[in-house]
Parts: structure tokens; C-alpha cells; sequence
């Protein structure tokens, strides 16, 4: 595999997990590819065209040297210092072929506030009216977009460019699997306390050691011994979605959310609107996500190199 077919089956993986209708993701391609055919020259030469063919904006290639990728050093977050860390391996005889981070660099992290438009959708399966949770969700957007727009996005891609090493991001592709992974396992065992809840998720490797590492999941809202209700996963979309949506799903019969994380204000609103809130762990539940399309990569053959907090668990098969 080149870099570039890691990177298209990263999008297919994420596309066969995304929580919104198939069709939904082909209007918004369509939609895409008419905006740039709509543009005047000048400003084609602008567009980043990578939008007509793939819906996630926060994943994308930062360098490729067209190689064969045979090793691959991945994390959830890789950055000047990750790097740095690859090519010191290079020097050692490693071989390190591309380095693949979880968190967006460069233009995907850039463009992370785009990436929130689905969790309108993942509102919208659990009974929230769609146009209710576009109207909550657009405000956040917003805010994210105002947040990152300072940042020093390509420092990272400079870096991995001045040292020659193919480099990209995978963002939300991974967390669209564990969205998917998880919401199977909570509507197949259906979980009849918030205990029950925290205890299936000890039950998987990543989690069970984010736990020995004092990171595992953790009631931030409720109790042990509160009925969970309608569990729903929120894991994907970007980053955290605004605070007035806790309302609405508690009016939709969420019984209890299940995320990566949740800012204090966030938490304050779930608690004031009885939704009970297990927060699972951030890097573990990346780590999940992450290996859920590594492992898709080992058994083609492909080392992996785990670094970055990310917690390697093969659930594969080996060629």
C-alpha cells in the first residue's frame, strides 16, 4: 500500500461507520463538487478539492513521496516532536515509512469546525427534530471555527516536510468506528443501570487499560445506581457540541450519554436536565477507533508502531 490507498481506505472505513444515511454523505459530495464547478478560475485554484471526494474535512495527506508503505509510526497526537521521533528512528535503521496521527493538523485541523455538521445527525436518530439540533449546533460551530483559526496549523506539516516523511491524519474516519462500535454493543446489551454501563466498557482492552492507568471511564453525571435509559454514544463530529443540546435530548428520552469528554459547563447542563453521562476516557476511546482501521491495515501486511498515547489492541488478523 502507498500512502495515498491508506488514506482512501480510511475514508471508506469511516463512510461504512459514519452515523448519517449513505445518501446523505453522497448530497454532500454532490453538493461540494457543484460549489467548486460554480467557482470563477481564480478562485478554484483556492479550493481545497479534496472536499468533492471525501466528506471528512479534518482528515487529509500532508506529505507523500508516492513510497511503498511497509511501517508506520502512529499516535493520537503527532506532532513536531513525533516527527522528530520518526526520523530519529530512521536514523537507527527503523524504517519508518509514514507517520499517521488521530488528532487534524495542518488544513484538517484548520477546517475541524466543518467536521461538527453530523452531530445534527446523531441528534437527529436519537428524536431530536433536525432543524432543533442544526439550530442549537450552529452557534458552537462558529466558536470552534473562531478557536482554531489562530493556531499554528502547518508547524507539524513543516516539519514532516523539511525531513521528507510522508505524513497525514485520520480523525473523524476513527471516531465514526467507535461511535459504531460502541452504540452496537449498548443497544445489543441494553444496560439497566449507569453501573452497567461503566462495566461493559471496562470490558474492552482499551479501556481496561486507560483504567490501570487511572484514565479510564468515569460517572461525571448521576450515580451507580441510576437507571441508564436510552444510552446514546456521542464520539463523533469533530469536538464537543454545544451545551444547549443536552436539553433537547433529554426532552428526546436520552437517558444516558456516553463521550470521549465534556467541558464543565456541558456537564452542568446534563446534570440539570437528568442525563447521566459516563465519560468513557478521550485517548482510549481514540485508541479504539484508531485500531478498529489499523488493524485493517496490519493484515495487509503493514507494521505498526504505536506511540502517543495510543493504546494497541489488535482485534485482526495477521497476514
Amino acid at each position: 500500500m502507498k500512502t495515498k490507498d491508506i488514506y482512501e481506505l480510511a475514508i471508506k472505513l469511516g463512510i461504512e461507520a459514519d452515523p448519517r444515511d449513505k445518501k446523505r454523505i453522497e448530497s454532500i459530495l454532490k453538493e461540494e463538487d457543484k460549489k467548486y464547478k460554480d467557482l470563477k478560475k481564480e478562485d478554484k485554484e483556492l479550493y481545497d478539492t479534496e472536499k468533492i471526494k471525501n466528506p471528512f474535512p479534518d482528515t487529509r495527506v500532508f506529505v507523500d513521496n508516492g513510497k511503498e508503505i511497509k511501517k508506520i509510526l502512529v499516535g493520537i497526537d503527532m506532532e513536531s516532536s513525533e516527527i522528530l521521533l520518526a526520523d530519529r528512528l530512521n536514523e537507527k535503521g527503523e524504517g519508518i515509512d509514514l507517520v499517521i496521527a488521530h488528532h487534524p493538523e495542518g488544513n484538517a485541523y484548520a477546517n475541524l469546525s466543518l467536521a461538527m455538521g453530523m452531530q445534527a445527525d446523531v441528534s437527529c436518530v436519537f428524536g431530536v427534530p433536525i432543524n432543533v439540533a442544526e439550530s442549537v449546533l450552529g452557534p458552537r460551530m462558529s466558536e470552534i471555527s473562531r478557536a482554531v483559526h489562530p493556531a499554528n496549523h502547518q508547524r507539524p506539516v513543516d516539519m514532516a516536510r523539511i525531513l521528507k516523511i510522508n505524513f497525514m491524519c485520520m480523525h473523524t474516519p476513527a471516531d465514526n468506528n467507535v461511535q459504531k462500535y460502541l452504540q452496537n454493543i449498548f443497544d445489543t446489551k441494553k444496560p439497566e443501570k449507569v453501573s452497567d454501563v461503566v462495566n461493559i466498557l471496562k470490558e474492552i482492552q482499551e479501556y481496561r487499560k486507560a483504567t490501570k492507568q487511572n484514565a479510564g471511564p468515569k460517572i461525571f453525571c448521576g450515580s451507580e445506581d441510576r437507571s441508564a435509559g436510552k444510552v446514546m454514544v456521542d464520539m463523533t463530529g469533530g469536538t464537543g457540541g454545544p451545551k444547549e443540546a443536552y436539553e433537547k435530548l433529554s426532552q428526546a428520552g436520552v437517558g444516558t450519554i456516553v463521550a470521549m469528554h465534556i467541558s464543565e459547563d456541558s456537564r452542568k447542563e446534563a446534570e440539570a436536565h437528568h442525563i447521566n453521562v459516563v465519560i468513557a476516557g478521550h485517548i482510549a476511546s481514540d485508541s479504539l477507533g484508531m485500531n478498529l482501521i489499523l488493524d485493517k491495515l496490519e493484515e495487509k501486511g503493514i507494521e505498526i508502531v504505536p506511540c502517543s498515547g495510543l493504546i494497541r489492541v489488535n482485534r485482526g488478523k495477521k497476514k
